[in-house]
């Protein structure tokens, strides 16, 4: 039989080092890779991953998706210009960090990266610019790839900033 103290402090010794290994996994789950510049955008580069988007409207929503099975806001935006030859990163942090904002909508290229806050979270979704003020975006779980317009209230009340790759 094991004494009382020694399983006291056996216990606490694993409890320590179970919080130990949790603390280590979620740092890591929540780190990402620092972002790197992209390489060979041009406008012709956003006009080909406009096109690609259009292309995947009907695609059904998947989490975490960056091909045709299924896409999530972000892999549709990095599936469209690994299509133009050009590789971005999959996240809307990774894809803010590495983007600069064009000031205005006004100023909106085929291709540019449209940010919306969703849920009270900033820079929580982003869709492409297709042009005459509407974009293509993979929505939410149980939608699919739809073509949206920012004249719609939902949308104008969401939107952050135009943003493009420099």
């Amino acid at each position: 039989m094991v004494p009382m103290m020694h399983r006291r402090t056996t216990h606490r010794l694993f409890t320590a080092a179970a919080l130990g290994l949790l603390a280590g996994l979620l740092m890591n789950a929540c780190a990402h890779a620092p972002a790197r510049r992209v390489e060979g955008y041009t406008p012709s580069a956003g006009e080909k991953a406009a096109l690609t988007a259009t292309d995947m409207i009907g695609r059904p929503y998947r989490y975490r998706g960056d091909t045709p099975a299924g896409f999530d806001c972000s892999g549709l935006v990095r599936y469209s210009y690994l299509a133009a030859g050009v590789e971005v990163p999959h996240g809307t942090r990774a894809l803010m960090s590495v983007t600069r904002s064009v000031g205005s909508l006004r100023d909106a290229r085929l291709g540019d990266l449209l940010f919306f806050s969703q849920q009270g979270r900033k820079y929580s979704h982003v869709g492409v610019y297709v042009g005459n003020d509407q974009f293509v975006h993979a929505p939410s779980t149980g939608g699919s790839v739809r073509r949206d317009s920012l004249s719609d209230a939902y949308w104008k009340k969401h939107y952050l900033d135009t943003r493009r790759f420099p």
